[in-house]
Formats: structure tokens, sequence, C-alpha cells
């Protein structure tokens, strides 16, 4: 594999979901906010980038059915187009993941470039899109770093539970330097607060630090814990398609609101 460092002029926005920490919403905020975009007609593309594939199955397509996945593409064995799938929202186009990409970070590690391979794929087809949405596995790896410095922007959802900020100064360390060192105009689109109970004291709490510190980067719509919303992936499909009237539905469509208003 060679990495090109050449780039485009980017028509669509690339946006990079990103927490090394698990369990925070990430990958349920790839899938509900492309599918709440792609409901308000917006072309979107959801990049799984974690070998674990969370994202593609909780879109609803099988792993064992993949046959042109995300490391096939940086790779080199076949396009991005060719990749990319059709999902049943009329607006919403997936590329998938399998446990192959697993193998990238130790085949590229010693390479030059080796954090432009995602970038330099995406050339091919940023232009099609409203919206690229980059799921990022849970790690500050080199597919993370892929993520980071393709995207113009970084969306990190924090959950609002005990150590919401820890281990997030590794995150923002790390953004700054890929913003320093591989893509200037990087910048933090915005704070999403996942999981609140709004019964307790300890989300009000979390809530109130977490926009202290970020300010007016913290969305103003907010996550909450929904049964519906942990539902939906084990069903292969997004909170809109599972139950639309959901509190985790209507959280989603109006993060893509606020999204779309900026």
């Amino acid at each position: 594999m060679e990495a090109n460092a050449e780039s485009k002029k980017r028509h669509g926005e690339i946006i990079a979901i990103a927490n090394q920490k698990g369990g925070v919403g990430k990958t349920t905020t790839a899938i509900n906010l492309g599918a709440s975009l792609a409901i308000a007609e917006k072309n979107v593309l959801v990049i799984d980038l974690d070998p674990q594939a969370n994202s593609t199955t909780g879109l609803g397509i099988a792993k064992t059915s993949v046959k042109k996945d995300i490391y096939a593409v940086i790779e080199g064995e076949c396009s991005m187009q060719d990749a990319v799938l059709v999902h049943e929202l009329r607006y919403l186009k997936v590329i998938p993941s399998t446990r192959s990409l697993a193998r990238f970070e130790l085949e590229v590690a010693s390479e030059d470039g080796n954090h432009l391979y995602l970038k330099n794929a995406l050339d091919e087809i940023e232009d099609r899109f409203d919206f690229i949405i980059i799921d990022s596995p849970p790690s500050l790896g080199l597919l993370t770093i892929n993520a980071l410095v393709a995207a113009e922007s970084v969306l990190i959802p924090i959950q609002t539970e005990y150590y919401a900020l820890e281990g997030l100064s590794d995150l923002m360390d790390t953004i700054n330097r890929t913003k320093e060192n591989f893509n200037y105009s990087l910048e933090i689109k915005g704070i999403l607060l996942t999981m609140y109970d709004e019964r307790t004291n300890l989300s009000k709490q979390v809530e109130e630090e977490i926009r202290g510190y970020f300010k007016s980067k913290v969305y103003r719509s907010i996550i909450p814990r929904n049964v519906r919303l942990s539902e939906a992936p084990s069903f292969g499909k997004p909170i809109q398609l599972y139950d639309i009237k959901s509190s985790g539905s209507r959280a989603y469509m109006s993060l893509a609101k606020e999204i779309i208003g900026k």
C-alpha cells in the first residue's frame, strides 16, 4: 500500500466520531445521526472504521455477507465506490467493516504516510455526499488517526456518568497533535452528552461540568438513556426505523437539525 498526500477541495462535510473510551454511545451516534440526516434528505455515507463492525451490523448488514469492506478499500483491492452499500433509507449509504480491518495497524505501522490511507481513499467520493460520518474504534491508534486526518471535524460523545471526563485529555492531545502535524483545519464539531438520566442529580452535575468546560461546543441536544435506543442495534435498525416515537429517536433528530443548522 502506498499513501498519497495529495488532497482535493471537499464538498461534503466529513465528521469523525471519536472517543477512546468504550460504551459512550459512539457507534449509536454514528448510526442514528447518519439515519437522522438521511431522513432530512441529506446524502449521507457512514464509514465503519472499527474492526468490531458494530455500525455495520447496527445498520442491518451481516458481517458474513460483506464482500468488500473498508479494509479492502484502503488496501487497494477495490475502490471506495465499489464498497458502498445501499441502505433502506433512501439517502443513506454504508461502507462496512469486518474483522479484517484489525490487520491494518500491524501492516502499516512502519510505513511513512500511514495516516493518509483513509483520506486518500475518500478523495474518490467525498463530493458525492452532504455528510460522511466515520465511526472510529475505541482507541487512539492508527485507525483513529486516519479518521482524524480524513475528517474536517470531530464529534465527541461523552456519557453523563462517573468518570465521564476520564481519558478525555488523551483524546484532546491526539486531536491537537493531529491538527498540528497532519490536518491543520481539524476542529471539534461538538460535544454530545449521552446516556443522560434526567431523574438523577449525577447527570445534571456532569452536564454542568462539561458545559462549563467546553462552553458553546456542547450541543443543546442531549441523548437520553433509553431502552428502545439500546434495543435497536440487535434488530439491525437505526432507532428511527425501530421506534420513531421514542425519546432516543427524537433526540437524534434534534441533533441532526442542530448540525444542519450550524
